[in-house]
């Protein structure tokens, strides 16, 4: 029995600290509620709160951040409370780390160093995997001169350092940024790689003329729990930050003409790093090939207003904002006021199912005003249309007659003026 209490692994006690300057921009400030926010994220990574201050300056600190009275109070907090980390709301500079570290005497990390260890435990594709790692190394590559305190730096004039250190040769620091270089550049072409599939399959899908609808919303939001009740897959749908990371799609059939392509993506969150946005774009960009958006927002949350705001914020970020875009509102059974209304906006419990036959009515609509089905009558000696019309539509039926090539496609507004003239007098609109 006290076997089996020992081998259990020991959660790291995290002690939480975070700063609302008037110079910051507000979206950087540490609030109660993302620090409530930062608490949740400690927790799934593994580790446990034991206490957290919020410290207001006029601006923060060039060396420790916070004030050095503060810097004191949170070592002597950190030592009572026997904290294994303390973890910073705000993104710190590699030299205001390093300070910490030392005044501390314990780990320092910031929100960004703990989403991307939530990252690397979470991602299980290959491209997942990919992206966290290059997400890592662009975090990493200028905190690197504090990881290398035990080695005496070469210095120009030689100084006191040791034998074999001096003249021209390469320090320990020098090597390892030569080699995060590298290995970011080595990431960088494999993510291309990844995007050139992508886009390939991205293609094949057009040319079947298979809608892509995807989920994008705030973490936790309920993206993977509407996925399921949506197409009666069951993928994993826990209470916790960051519970999907690797893109899932599934087949989800609107109606008996229409099937669609439903993505779940990586949620969003306010104070993501910025090199994890850029990490990322080979699973987000489909955002901006999709056709529509479903923008997921968790009603119950007394933050849902922010955080649909962050949201849209990224969607534009990641050039999305032109796409057709209906607001979810979830969670709607645990929501007391009056619910949001008007055109392209659904209310829902993805849990309950309550709410999903508006949503599918909503995307029918859509996809309606997007795409329609006419009988094309093309003389043989405009075969060439024949091939375009392969390659940019979805092509139903066609038939070889004395007059033509009778077909029947289904295209998009784009295509319609040079579809426009081989339109059949029989053949009206079907969308």
């Amino acid at each position: 029995m006290n076997e089996s209490r020992n081998t259990e692994k020991k959660k790291e006690r995290a002690l939480l600290a975070g700063l609302s300057a008037s110079s910051m921009p507000e979206s950087e400030r540490s609030t109660e509620i993302s620090m409530e926010e930062l608490s949740a994220l400690v927790e799934t990574a593994g580790g446990e709160t034991v206490g957290m201050m919020i410290q207001s300056l006029p601006s923060p600190n060039p060396r420790s951040f916070l004030g050095e009275g503060k810097v004191r109070e949170l070592k002597e907090l950190a030592a009572n409370s026997e904290c294994d980390m303390v973890v910073f709301d705000n993104e710190l500079s590699p030299s205001q780390m390093r300070a910490l570290g030392e005044d501390l005497g314990v780990k320092v990390m910031d929100r960004s160093g703990l989403i991307l260890d939530i990252f690397a435990q979470r991602a299980k594709s290959r491209e997942g995997q990919l992206q966290v790692e290059l997400a890592q190394y662009k975090y990493l590559l200028p905190r690197l001169t504090g990881m290398w305190t035990h080695l005496v730096r070469q210095t120009a004039s030689g100084g006191s350092s040791p034998i074999g250190t001096r003249g021209p040769g390469e320090t320990q620091l020098e090597t390892d940024r030569r080699h995060i270089r590298r290995k970011i550049q080595k990431l960088e072409e494999e993510l291309a790689d990844v995007r050139r599939v992508r886009g390939t399959q991205r293609k094949l899908r057009q040319k079947n003329d298979m809608p892509t609808v995807a989920l994008v919303g705030y973490t936790n939001a309920g993206k993977s729990t509407l996925l399921n009740c949506l197409t009666g897959s069951d993928i994993p749908a826990n209470d916790r930050l960051f519970d999907t990371l690797d893109t899932t799609t599934r087949r989800f059939r609107i109606d008996e003409s229409t099937e669609v392509l439903l993505s779940d993506t990586v949620g969003f969150i306010r104070k993501l790093p910025t090199h994890l946005i850029e990490a990322f774009k080979a699973t987000l960009e489909e955002l901006s090939y999709a056709d529509i958006l479903l923008h997921v927002i968790d009603i119950s949350s007394p933050e849902w207003e922010e955080q649909a705001r962050i949201v849209d914020d990224l969607i534009r970020q990641l050039g999305a904002e032109a796409t057709p875009c209906v607001r979810v509102y979830n969670k709607c059974d645990r929501y007391t006021g009056i619910l949001p209304h008007g055109e392209n906006v659904v209310c829902m419990s993805a849990k309950s199912g309550e709410g999903a036959a508006q949503l599918v009515d909503t995307l029918q609509r859509l996809l309606a005003a997007d795409r329609r089905e006419y009988l094309l009558r093309i003389p043989y000696r405009d075969a060439g249309m024949v091939d375009l019309l392969k390659r940019e539509a979805a092509v139903r039926s066609m038939e070889y007659t004395d007059e033509g090539i009778l077909l029947s496609a289904v295209v998009t507004p784009e295509l319609y003026g040079r579809i426009r003239q081989y339109i059949a007098d029989d053949g009206k609109s079907r969308g």
